[in-house]
């Protein structure tokens, strides 16, 4: 099992972005020199992950709460003067004019992007690999998947090139990655950070920003300065959370997906371990059945193969002339095939899901009006990310035929897109490990604007199960 590990002796060595900012704080290390330790390493790590889509070569930072902190944008985001490729040969390889409000946030925080990365064709798939780029490979073992779609920043965090870097969130974007390669994804609420306005017209916006690290406090850091910038006014606050929280919660437990599919036993204990300790901390842990509607997962289905049906039908309005529908993979065409076979049926899913989405809480078995149940609804659900650990390079490639690749992935990637229909966040923490290695993410949900809730259980978490976060650590213990 081949691991790839970029920390070394400089600049950067093993700090996370917090401790990095106390030394710049203190003069102990310059912004220059975090820029030319990433870059040294990238240029070291990248022919055996293959996580980077081109270079960037942007202004110093001087200003915001994480100047001088090296990072990497996803390529699904537009940056002005560079191209934004989405993993597709369909896309023109032109500059981009503007940069997008999401990209121009994560700058005015003062982070400084070395590499735009990998995605899977328009992140339709769970598996960072496509036939414009190839395949991303994991830092835990170069044989398996990163995940997907924000494979190629989660393999930068992971290999300890940057400690931060962009991803977002469509189907489980954020947390798939994550959970593939040890990291912390937090996927957030819908609206609570800076996004494409195009999104809104849909149905049911799907698509959250967000980032992947290695530490909890990372990611509770970035949604506190990301919040300062662009406060979401019908949410509540998340603020800085430094530490847990001391109110116990009642915590729904479940490890089935939908359809029933098969989901390993590996990742089914890790999920239990998970409840076990929190039992221990003192929560309240229940093992429940799966809290979906069936239906949600052919109504998900249908739905994302209609958003397939209008990249292919009107991608050159959202991504530039040079678009050409006949270059997409196979997939992307047989989800547009698969929207036009089961157009009569789409209407009724939508609804279903646009009906979802306006009850958030309805997964946390809210008590009906009237119920004499003294104990109320859950106040957290615990669960799977995936239904098992990272694959092998090709398992969810684009040269498996597109039926296959889509039953593939919905065996293994089932229990994280209710968040994006509902949005409500979700976190994935690195919390299992297979005997080989491989991490296993466990996913914590909480109703719509309770990130400060999952960031407050993610502490505890950590302290209580702590992981390696790069491979070289894991092999060090």
């Amino acid at each position: 099992m081949a691991t790839v590990d970029a920390t070394r002796d400089d600049a950067l060595g093993a700090d996370d972005v917090m401790e990095l900012q106390h030394r710049l704080r203190r003069g102990k290390v310059s912004a220059r020199e975090l820029r030319a330790a990433a870059q040294e390493r990238l240029a070291a790590v990248n022919d055996a992950l293959n996580a980077v889509v081109r270079p960037l070569d942007l202004p110093a930072a001087t200003s915001g709460p994480f100047a001088g902190i090296p990072s990497a944008l996803k390529d699904n985001e537009d940056l002005a003067g560079y191209p934004t490729l989405h993993g597709s040969w369909a896309v023109a390889d032109a500059p981009a004019r503007s940069t997008s409000p999401w990209v121009g946030q994560f700058l005015s925080l003062g982070f400084e992007p070395i590499a735009k990365t990998t995605l899977p064709e328009f992140g339709l798939t769970a598996s960072t690999e496509s036939s414009r780029f190839g395949a991303t490979r994991n830092p835990w073992d170069t044989s398996r998947s990163v995940g997907g779609s924000s494979g190629g920043s989660a393999a930068l965090v992971a290999a300890g090139v940057v400690p931060i870097a962009h991803a977002n969130d469509g189907g489980g974007s954020i947390r798939i990655p994550a959970a593939a390669c040890g990291l912390v994804g937090l996927k957030p609420s819908r609206g609570r950070l800076v996004d494409v306005p195009e999104l809104d017209r849909l149905p049911v916006n799907l698509v959250t920003q967000g980032v992947v690290t290695r530490t909890v406090r990372d990611t509770a850091y970035y949604f506190a300065e990301a919040e300062r910038l662009h406060p979401a006014p019908d949410l509540p606050p998340i603020g800085m959370v430094v530490r847990p929280e001391t109110r116990r919660l009642r915590i729904g437990l479940f490890t089935d997906t939908v359809e029933g599919m098969p989901v390993d036993p590996r990742v089914r204990e890790a999920v239990r371990a998970t409840g076990r300790v929190l039992q221990g901390l003192g929560h309240e842990v229940e093992e429940i059945g799966l809290p979906l509607d069936g239906a949600f997962g052919r109504d998900f289905l249908r739905y994302w193969a209609l958003i397939s049906f209008l990249l292919q039908r009107a991608g050159g309005r959202v991504l530039g002339t040079g678009f050409d529908a006949s270059r997409t993979e196979a997939l992307t065409q047989e989800l547009s095939r698969m929207a036009q076979q089961q157009a009569l049926r789409i209407p009724g899913s939508v609804r279903r899901l646009v009906r979802a989405s306006r009850a958030p809480e309805a997964a946390y078995g809210m008590p009906a009006e009237g119920s004499s149940d003294p104990r109320g609804g859950y106040d957290a659900l615990l669960s799977p990310v995936l239904a098992t650990p990272a694959p092998p390079i090709g398992e969810l490639g684009p040269e498996v035929p597109a039926r296959e690749h889509i039953v593939r992935l919905l065996r293994f990637a089932s229990f994280t897109a209710w968040q994006n229909v509902t949005g409500a966040p979700a976190v994935s923490l690195p919390l299992g490990r297979t005997p080989e290695g491989l991490p296993i993410g466990v996913q914590v949900a909480a109703p719509r604007g309770e990130e400060r809730r999952l960031l407050s259980l993610a502490y505890e978490l950590e302290a209580a199960m702590p992981w390696p976060r790069t491979p070289g650590a894991a092999t060090a213990i």
